[in-house]
């Protein structure tokens, strides 16, 4: 299905795992696709064949989303170069598990500027080219609805945290005729959190069929989000997770 036809939309962290299974869906669902990477410039160039090879524009800017100058001028900077931007999507962010007496003050920062800032310098600066019907997608967690294991107590905070900007954004920007949603994807087999990693047996013992899922699963969901049928959904949580957070 092409739904997106003619929409650009804009992925941070787009290069690998979750990002970049969510820029391919968009580019399959027919967007026109910019996004950031960290410093992986190989993964990314792969990505971008990848959405041309589709017959979409693509571009790919090394941007660390924990400099919030730097974010905020690549996001105009792929706006202008795309010329227009219809979908923000943040996805950039880090996993790290430790006990909550172990996390470091300056941990503590390092996580809250890439995986929370992030998603409100962002939005704020896709606020600039977002037109009426707009979609604004951050990707959460389902952590923050249920910590299952040790170490997830920070995670869970973070993202809960991203949950509440989400909700209070709909609120701000409906009257524009922008929506806000958020996404939790569960278990996802990425490098950053592979299937047969430390945690995949608990993991596996929590869903209703032991089984990670794959980048794409988050993708599609992002995609229905951001396409004119999704336009009565704002405000909400969406969850990928496999009964996960049943």
């Amino acid at each position: 299905m092409t739904t997106l036809t003619g929409k650009v939309a804009l992925v941070t962290g787009g290069s690998r795992g979750i990002g970049a299974g969510i820029v391919k869906s968009l580019a399959m669902s027919g967007a026109d696709v910019g996004f950031t990477y960290k410093t992986n410039q190989a993964a990314a160039l792969s990505v971008c064949q990848e959405v041309t090879q589709l017959g979409r524009r693509c571009v790919a800017v090394q941007a660390d989303s924990s400099n919030a100058d730097k974010l905020a001028k690549t996001i105009d900077g792929i706006a202008r170069e795309l010329g227009r931007l219809d979908i923000f999507v943040s996805s950039a962010g880090a996993l790290l598990f430790k006990p909550i007496d172990a996390f470091t003050l300056e941990e503590f920062e390092e996580i809250v500027a890439l995986d929370l800032r992030a998603a409100f310098v962002g939005a704020k600066a896709a606020l600039a080219h977002l037109p009426e019907g707009g979609r604004i997608i951050v990707i959460s967690s389902n952590i923050a609805d249920y910590a299952a294991l040790p170490t997830t107590a920070f995670y869970a905070m973070v993202k809960a945290g991203l949950d509440g900007l989400c909700k209070g954004m709909a609120r701000d920007l409906g009257p524009r005729g922008i929506t806000v949603n958020s996404v939790h994807p569960g278990p996802i087999d990425t490098d950053a959190n592979p299937q047969n990693g430390q945690y995949s047996a608990d993991l596996k013992r929590l869903m209703a069929t032991p089984r990670f899922g794959k980048p794409q699963d988050v993708g599609a969901l992002v995609a229905f989000l951001a396409s004119p049928q999704a336009g009565f959904v704002s405000g909400t949580v969406h969850h990928v997770d496999n009964g996960f957070t049943a």
